[in-house]
């Protein structure tokens, strides 16, 4: 190992190496590929760091001025690139190394200006490094050593074609290492395709699955999902606590609901920009948020310090997501617990995820109001300020107080405020207690109200106004029956007189709703619905008089009854006439085109349009009635010359 590499590590308070970073790292693997598998929050980018340095840098201890890059790392998504690029930049700060990053979010031109001026490695998400690839803004021929982070996501996410084409313009002799949560036979097949006689590495830790974290599996009502969450939080008041959603408006929803209950909270989602999931990120970091509210973009690569605590608040689809988002605690050997909340009807699911996992999970409930404020005085009780001595700027105001109250109110004012800053725990019913079935709702009187679906009636309309209007409690309002053109109300008979009263002689709940009193019950005083009765039909099967507008259907031959079937279309009507030409082209339009004009064709006016049809019969030369006629007609025409009238025709008139 280089010795400004252990210096780095020495000065980090690393006192032995993680599995996967002594499995990296063993001399006979100093040379070749590597495909690794191994839990997140394994210490898997110092492993690689420590596995690129002699590959990098060769039998020297520091790097040479800076030119094209000499080592790349791709990582999925964002902020696991830029934490990478934090993790080499102390680990590399002896050796002069120049680190750039290239990802999406970031400005492109500042990212070629800090290439342009050399880097020893790169940091980059795969969409932007083809970007910067494809501009010319970096060369790869310089490359000696590539790492793929978290490969299994990166082709989940769909970046293959562009891994693709960034390890084809990568050198072939360079060195590739792949590290992966899992193999599957995508991983697989695209490191036959991509090293050279790759080492399959597998550390102890992959065999016993997030062996630090504690898994439960949370029972909880149908409606308790928020309220469970926020009971959680309090009972457990992490350091750091990660509460996954599956949609962005869920985060943006609990976000909601937390901050107004008095958490620290941030969100973590993809609509967010770039700098606003930084400084989220960086909250967290620095303690002045305690909780953050994140989609599954946050599980990968994210190490958040002093994290103790993830919620699943909506299950994962999968059981990779639940091993990505729950290995974001319990990282390099410390504690951490993960919560599934689970209500009835996603048990199941819960159940077949954790067996799909491989997982272990204990089965509670959610905790109780009472078991949060039991353990608010438990922390309280424990705190060290009980035995820490009196300093002297706060001697004189403790002898005030000292002589001011006696013990049990002291005593009485520190618990209040100390729970005053605490937000109060949510109360919980049982999730395996069923519903009481409703008592039987005994006497009571029927009203109508004028208006009914004509008028676009609902019993979630109603159900207000009738509370707010005559003063009374949803439990003295019975059924609601919305008919045609009047709803009828039923209202307990111990609550008419007040309901009456509130009334005050009112007919009206709103403009055009008059209430009134029925002294029977709607099945007696309603009308029922009318049946629906088809067209044409009396429901007996007749027809219902002229129906058309004529005389069909009384001195018809084919006026019978009509049968229906299942298209709604009569059986025994003659069809109608097809709407196609029954006229023939003629013999000079065999094999010929139609001249018709297509549909929406532009057509010039002061061309005359082709023939839609065929051409009118023409007589046949020399016949006996065309020789009559043009006799006629020119006797005719000599006969107007001369004044004379033709033989059997009427005199002409001369001109003036």
């Amino acid at each position: 190992m280089k010795k400004a590499l252990e210096a780095a590590l020495e000065a980090r308070g690393y006192d032995t190496l993680t599995p996967v970073q002594q499995e990296v790292n063993k001399p006979e693997l100093a040379t070749s590929d590597l495909l690794v598998s191994a839990q997140t929050g394994s210490g898997k980018t110092v492993g690689f760091g420590l596995a690129l340095a002699p590959t990098l840098m060769g039998e020297a201890d520091h790097f040479e001025r800076a030119a094209a890059p000499l080592g790349l790392i791709i990582a999925p998504t964002r902020e696991l690139a830029l934490q990478v690029k934090r993790e080499l930049a102390w680990l590399y700060a002896g050796t002069n190394a120049v680190l750039a990053s290239c990802v999406g979010g970031m400005d492109m031109r500042d990212e070629r200006r800090a290439l342009g001026r050399g880097a020893h490695i790169v940091v980059a998400t795969p969409g932007r490094l083809r970007d910067h690839i494809m501009r010319g803004s970096i060369d790869l021929g310089s490359i000696r050593g590539v790492v793929l982070d978290e490969a299994d996501e990166m082709l989940d996410l769909g970046f293959r074609e562009d891994l693709e084409f960034i390890l084809g313009e990568a050198p072939e002799s360079r060195r590739t290492l792949m590290f992966s949560a899992t193999v599957p036979r995508a991983i697989a097949n695209l490191a036959k395709s991509y090293q050279k006689d790759a080492v399959r590495v597998s550390t102890v830790a992959e065999k016993s699955q997030h062996a630090d974290i504690e898994y439960q599996l949370m029972n909880v009502a149908p409606r308790d999902g928020e309220n469970a969450i926020i009971n959680v939080l309090r009972f457990h008041e992490a350091k750091g606590a990660l509460v996954f959603a599956n949609t962005r408006a869920m985060v943006n929803r609990l976000t909601t609901r937390l901050s107004n209950r008095g958490f620290s909270v941030v969100a973590l989602s993809g609509e967010l920009s770039q700098s606003e999931r930084t400084h989220a990120l960086q909250a967290m970091r620095d303690g002045r948020a305690r909780v953050c509210v994140a989609t599954d973009v946050a599980a990968r690569g994210i190490d958040l310090p002093n994290l103790d605590l993830v919620v699943h608040a909506e299950l994962p689809n999968n059981h990779e997501t639940l091993l990505h988002r729950s290995g974001r605690t319990g990282r390099a050997g410390r504690k951490g617990t993960s919560i599934l909340i689970a209500p009835p009807a996603a048990r199941r699911k819960a159940e077949r995820i954790l067996r799909s996992a491989k997982l272990t999970a204990k089965f509670t409930e959610a905790p109780s109001a009472e078991a949060v404020k039991a353990r608010d005085v438990e922390r309280m009780m424990g705190d060290p300020a009980w035995h820490e001595p009196v300093s002297e700027n706060q001697a004189e105001a403790v002898a005030r107080l000292a002589k001011a109250f006696d013990t049990k109110q002291l005593a009485a004012a520190y618990l209040r405020l100390y729970t005053s800053r605490q937000s109060a725990p949510e109360e919980l019913s049982d999730p395996g207690e069923k519903p009481k079935p409703r008592a039987p709702f005994g006497p009571s009187v029927w009203f109508s109200i004028t208006g009914g679906r004509v008028k676009g009636a609902e019993p979630r309309r109603y159900l207000p106004m009738l509370i707010k209007a005559g003063k009374i409690d949803k439990d003295a309002i019975g059924a609601i029956r919305v008919q045609e053109r009047e709803t009828f109300v039923e209202i307990s008979q111990a609550a008419v007189d007040g309901f009456l009263k509130a009334l005050g002689g009112k007919s009206e709940l709103e403009p055009g709703a008059v209430i009134t009193r029925l002294d029977k019950p709607p099945s007696v005083a309603g009308s029922p619905r009318p049946k629906y009765v088809p067209k044409g039909q009396d429901g007996k099967g007749k027809p219902q008089g002229n129906t058309q507008g004529s005389t069909r259907g009384k001195n018809r031959p084919d006026s019978g009854p009509v049968d229906w079937n299942d298209d709604a279309a009569p059986r025994n009507r003659k069809p109608k006439p097809s709407f196609k030409s029954s006229v023939k082209p003629g013999p000079h339009r065999k094999g010929a085109k139609s001249e018709r004009p297509e549909p929406n064709a532009i057509v010039d006016p002061r061309k005359p349009r082709a023939p839609t049809g065929p051409p009118p019969p023409k007589g046949k030369k020399n016949s006996k009635k065309n020789k009559a006629r043009k006799k006629v007609a020119t006797a005719t025409k000599v006969a107007a010359r001369k004044g004379k009238a033709p033989k059997g025709g009427k005199p002409a008139s001369k001109a003036e």
